[in-house]
C-alpha cells in the first residue's frame, strides 16, 4: 500500500469520526437528559353526593347518598365534607330534602334540613297541603300502640242532645299514614309503644277544616289498621254536617295544634 493511499484512508477515517461526533452532539447523546420533576399530587376531599334524585319533602335514607372524592380546590364551603369520623348515614341522619338534588350532585347544607332545625315542617309538607295537629290520649290513640308508618282511621265521637240524649260516632278520615307521634317522626328499633299527646296531620285545605271543626265538636280517636291494609274505607260522604274525605293523610312532627275537646252540640261546618 503506497503512501498516498494511506493518507486518503486516514483522512476518510478522521472525517467519519468527526461526522459521528457531530451527529451524536446534535442528538443530545453527549449530555444525559435531566429528568422532569413529577407534577404535584392534587389534594382531594370527600364530598357527600346524592346516589339518586331526591325530591323536596323526602326523608333522606343512608343508601341515597355516598362519599365521593373531589379536588379540594373545587369544594365549596356549602358542601358537606367527610371529617374522617362520620359515615354518610350519620351525615344525613334525621334530614329532609328542602330543594331538589340530582343524582351525582353534591349535597349542600341549604338543600336539606335537620329535624331539630327551623323549617323542618315546611320541608315535610307536600306543596298545596296544610298541617293540623290534634290532641290524642291513651284512650283515643290505641293505648300507645300506634307507631310511625302505621295506618289509621280517624273517628269522631260526639254527644247529640235529644230526648233521650245519644252518642254518635263516625269515621271522618280513612287510611291515615302515621309519620310521627309527638316529637317522634320515625320508628326506633327499641320503640314498643308511644303514648302520644298530639298527632299532626298533613291534609288538604278542606280536610283541615273538617278536622278543626270535628276536634271542637267531640272526641277524636285513632283506629289502628292491619299491617299492609292501605285501602281507604268509605266515610259516607256528608253526614252530620261534616264533609268527609278519603284522601291519604300523613302524621308529621310539628304544626298548629287544634284542641281536642267535647261539646254537647256539634258545630256544623259550612255547606
Amino acid at each position: 500500500m503506497n503512501t498516498q493511499r494511506m493518507i486518503v484512508l486516514g483522512l476518510a477515517l478522521v472525517a467519519a469520526a468527526g461526522a459521528a461526533f457531530l451527529v451524536r452532539g446534535m442528538l443530545g447523546g453527549g449530555t444525559p437528559a435531566v429528568d422532569a420533576k413529577p407534577a404535584p399530587a392534587i389534594a382531594m376531599s370527600e364530598v357527600l353526593v346524592a346516589s339518586e334524585n331526591l325530591q323536596p319533602g323526602q326523608a333522606v335514607q343512608p343508601e341515597q347518598v355516598r362519599w365521593e372524592k373531589w379536588p379540594a380546590g373545587a369544594v365549596d364551603s356549602s358542601f358537606i365534607t367527610h371529617n374522617g369520623e362520620a359515615s354518610a348515614a350519620d351525615a344525613i341522619k334525621g334530614t329532609v330534602v328542602r330543594s331538589p338534588i340530582l343524582a351525582g350532585q353534591p349535597v349542600v347544607n341549604t338543600a336539606i334540613v335537620h329535624a331539630d332545625a327551623a323549617g323542618f315542617m315546611a320541608a315535610m309538607l307536600t306543596p298545596g297541603m296544610r298541617a293540623v295537629s290534634i290532641v290524642t290520649s291513651p284512650e283515643s290513640g290505641a293505648a300507645g300502640f300506634i307507631l310511625p308508618n302505621d295506618r289509621i282511621d280517624v273517628i269522631l265521637t260526639r254527644k247529640i242532645n235529644g230526648d233521650p240524649p245519644r252518642v254518635s260516632s263516625q269515621m271522618i278520615l280513612s287510611n291515615v299514614r302515621v309519620l310521627a307521634v309527638d316529637q317522634t317522626f320515625k320508628q326506633e328499633k327499641d320503640t314498643k309503644t308511644v303514648v302520644a299527646k298530639t298527632a299532626t296531620l298533613e291534609v288538604t285545605p278542606q280536610q283541615a277544616e273538617i278536622l278543626s271543626t270535628a276536634s271542637q265538636a267531640g272526641q277524636l280517636s285513632l283506629a289502628l289498621r292491619a299491617l299492609g291494609d292501605n285501602q281507604a274505607v268509605s266515610t259516607g260522604g256528608r253526614r252530620g254536617g261534616y264533609a268527609t274525605g278519603n284522601g291519604q293523610v300523613s302524621v308529621i312532627r310539628y304544626g298548629v295544634i287544634a284542641a281536642n275537646g267535647s261539646r254537647d252540640r256539634a258545630q256544623e261546618s259550612p255547606q
